[in-house]
């Protein structure tokens, strides 16, 4: 039986072998250690077992600028190597982000997350030639359509280890390179100083975190240190509709009894678009631009047959949709852009 890393660390040491980000392999393997211990991660073992069922083989055709990310077509595969394919990838069930075809199998995730890239995408300065960091990264569907626009390196960073799992297997099965799942927060990458977060990215993304963060402006400073000079911040997150003093703290219980947000915990601040925009300067960002504000659609977050638990409609008052389930506006999101 093939054994399939969670992390390529050969691999990601050859790629960094004349890149500035070379003194991340100062710390990055005992980070991986502790990262990647069964002990502190039950489910470990199960998503290696799931990873190392894969068939072993790699994709003739592979498209990162699809919608639906393919790797693979149904013809290039057999019915019985294709159902233990399937059998292997719902093994690292719930997939939340994508859509992914892979020989044949519709991996259809909770998340339209193609919506949202083509949301960002018109906006963006050239990935080409860049080095790219995705904060919170997810499985790194965002990464792969990175990559798909010409990014030269693409880095993403989760604490999930389900996540870097997803990863390791869309990576293996589509031959993928320079575009690696790191299991780590922005927060736990170790300082400037010590080989951390150093300003050697072009674009920075962070999509889906400001609003878990206790404090958003810490979280846009770290985001600034990984930034070289003149470089691209994406940041998207929830807001509401309102003027730059308005916010909700759904994590403050004496206001919320149940202390979440559209039932999730941990979401702290959602500001309006406006108020996101006045942190961006104030962290001494240029030219920000509010450049996109979307409802969240039923369509865009869903329960599906590869996510089976509660999603979106769930989270809504079933009264009136327009509310969540605490009462508050239901999400919104809005994409800014600014430079160093």
């Amino acid at each position: 039986m093939q054994h399939i890393p969670l992390v390529d660390l050969a691999a990601l040491r050859a790629e960094l072998a004349h890149d500035p980000l070379l003194r991340w392999l100062d710390w990055l393997p005992a980070a991986l250690d502790v990262a990647l211990d069964a002990e502190r991660n039950g489910n470990l073992p199960r998503f290696q077992q799931a990873l190392d069922a894969l068939p072993m083989l790699q994709a003739q055709h592979v498209d990162l600028k699809r919608g639906a990310l393919l790797i693979g077509q149904a013809d290039e595969i057999d019915p019985a190597t294709r159902e233990q394919m399937e059998h292997a990838l719902r093994g690292l069930m719930p997939w939340r982000k994508g859509p992914f075809e892979i020989f044949g199998i519709h991996i259809d995730t909770e998340w339209r997350s193609d919506w949202k890239w083509t949301r960002v995408l018109p906006h963006l300065a050239p990935l080409a030639g860049r080095r790219v960091l995705d904060v919170g990264c997810g499985s790194g569907y965002h990464l792969m359509r990175m990559r798909g626009e010409g990014a030269a390196l693409a880095i993403g960073i989760d604490p999930s280890v389900l996540f870097t799992a997803q990863f390791a297997a869309l990576r293996q099965l589509g031959g993928v390179t320079h575009a690696h799942v790191l299991p780590f927060s922005l927060e736990g990458l170790p300082e400037p100083e010590q080989g951390g977060r150093l300003a050697a990215f072009d674009t920075v993304f962070s999509m889906g975190v400001i609003y878990h963060r206790r404090d958003p402006q810490e979280h846009l400073a770290h985001l600034l240190e990984c930034l070289r000079p003149g470089g691209q911040l994406v940041l998207e997150g929830l807001v509401i509709e309102g003027g730059v003093d308005d916010a909700l703290y759904p994590a403050d219980t004496t206001t919320n009894p149940s202390g979440r947000y559209a039932m999730m915990r941990n979401v702290w601040c959602v500001p309006s678009a406006q108020m996101l925009k006045r942190g961006l300067e104030q962290a001494g960002l240029n030219n920000v631009r509010i450049v996109d504000e979307t409802p969240t659609s039923l369509a865009e977050q869903r329960q599906t047959d590869w996510m089976r638990y509660q999603s979106l409609a769930a989270f809504l008052d079933p009264h009136d949709a327009s509310r969540t389930v605490e009462g508050f506006p239901a999400p919104r999101r809005a994409i800014l852009l600014a430079e160093r």
